[in-house]
């Protein structure tokens, strides 16, 4: 029996050993057409990109920095991601786990006593010759195959390559969601230093439209000016005090806003360098179509639950063929501890199996078509993501350049505004102008100068658009 035992055990090792039948469709990346050049890009992309850049060497503002690095240690949405990555290296293990035998160990001792009064009647004092023993104690030390399926189709395996996929989806969603952390606190960083320059343009329009209002009363009184004159020149100064608070209020929002990116409770947020001073990279390269494939942590991401759907096939597919499992134990048991590991007291026992379905009604067809259908719909996801990003690129690359035009053509529009406000003034005090004209110019300049600091926001905000759409951000 002993060299039984031994010669089963190595066939079983064996067959584990060299089993290579794997069942189901090998994975291979689809073939992808990336268009040769950006729309909105140069003709002769360079293989640089500005995605490749780390965030704290496209955004200078110290400050900005900071609070970036702030939100990447407390961010909450940042946080559940990496918990999600912990949790997903978990279940691969889980998995990995069932590739192997699962032995446990196990030792005890029983002892028991036979009552004197029972079926068999023990005298109190037994005389020579008398073999009942009334206390017996039994110990034993086993090593138990709990479960060992012979993986001889892949099955598990199959299931192992899902997991893993599983795991480096995870972890390409923590980097997606780094790049949209990095991007979403520069934008709203931005937001709040053009919201101060908005309330720095409506404090200083008021101060101005205050002293032009006290200009005009005091011609009322001496007969120059008439009641519709004040009025008009009341309205222009209540609707820029009326600005201030708007703005305040946005203000707070923008600052809680932060806050909670960075996960901490509502409260005001420190500024670095003003907007009108934040710097751009000279050059912000856009790179090769072809490497945003593997830059992109959404796409990989894509890509990687579209490995674990291939391989989901597989295990599905599996399902079809004999599962070989081996269970046993080895072990001694004596009725004395002394003699346990000496004499006849040797115990095992080892029963492999073999289970074949043979009638599911349907239930192993359907879970394959489910699989296959899963994976096709990873497939177009997959193909989605990357038309997405081929598009959010160019939306990016064309605001950029337009960005830029359209302020420096605010900025002259403004220029001529201010002059327009000067003379206006100046002919309505000589007296050969009306106060409308002058009044219609001051709400001309006051909008304008609104719109250029927007102006201004958006050209940085362009950059942060690229700069996230190229997959930046990320690598830290």
């Amino acid at each position: 029996m002993k060299k039984l035992l031994k010669r089963q055990t190595v066939a079983a090792l064996m067959v584990s050993l060299t089993a290579a039948c794997t069942v189901g469709p090998k994975y291979s990346r689809p073939a992808i057409q990336s268009p040769a050049v950006f729309r909105g890009a140069p003709a002769a992309p360079e293989p640089a990109s500005i995605g490749d850049l780390k965030w704290f060497e496209v955004f200078k503002d110290e400050q900005l920095q900071s609070l970036i690095r702030t939100a990447l240690e407390q961010n909450y949405d940042l946080r559940i991601a990496v918990a999600r990555v912990i949790e997903a290296r978990a279940r691969l293990g889980i998995t990995r786990s069932e590739q192997f035998p699962q032995i446990s160990g196990s030792a005890g001792m029983t002892s028991s006593q036979i009552s004197t009064q029972g079926p068999v009647i023990i005298p109190t004092s037994p005389g020579p010759g008398f073999g009942i023993t009334r206390t017996r104690n039994f110990g034993s030390i086993l090593l138990d195959l709990v479960s060992f399926e012979v993986d001889v189709w892949g099955r598990l395996r199959r299931a192992t390559e899902a997991a893993r996929a599983n795991l480096l989806a995870s972890e390409e969603n923590r980097k997606a969601v780094i790049t949209t952390l990095v991007a979403d606190v520069a934008s709203a960083y931005f937001d709040l230093l053009e919201l101060d320059m908005e309330l720095e343009i409506a404090r200083r329009t008021l101060a101005t439209r205050e002293q032009s209002l006290e200009l005009i009363r005091t011609q009322q009184q001496g007969g120059v000016a008439t009641t519709l004159d004040v009025r008009q020149a009341e309205q222009l100064v209540y609707t820029a005090a009326v600005a201030i608070p708007q703005i305040q209020l946005q203000i707070e929002q923008t600052e809680n806003q932060i806050r909670l990116l960075l996960g901490e409770n509502p409260d005001a947020v420190v500024r670095g360098h003003p907007l009108i001073e934040q710097k751009q990279p000279p050059a912000v390269p856009a790179g090769l179509p072809s490497s945003l494939l593997e830059r992109r942590p959404d796409i990989r991401f894509a890509e990687e639950n579209l490995i674990a759907a291939n391989a989901n096939i597989g295990f599905a597919r599996a399902a079809y063929f004999p599962e070989i499992s081996l269970t046993g134990f080895f072990g001694f048991e004596s009725s004395q501890l002394s003699n346990l590991f000496t004499g006849a007291t040797r115990k095992w026992n080892f029963v492999p199996q073999i289970t074949q379905p043979i009638f599911t009604a349907g239930r192993l067809r359907s879970t394959v078509r489910l699989t296959e259908a899963q994976r096709q719909e990873a497939l177009l996801q997959y193909e989605k993501s990357i038309k997405t990003a081929f598009r959010e690129v160019s939306d990016a690359l064309v605001q950029r350049s337009r960005a830029g035009e359209i302020r420096l053509q605010q900025q002259r529009l403004v220029d001529a505004v201010r002059d327009r406000v000067r003379l206006p003034y100046m002919r309505y005090r000589g007296g050969v102008d009306t106060l409308l004209n002058a009044l219609d110019a001051d709400r001309d300049q006051f909008n304008n100068e609104i719109i250029l600091a927007q102006d201004r926001r958006n050209e940085l905000l362009a950059l942060v658009q690229l700069y996230k759409a190229l997959g930046g951000g990320w690598q830290v």
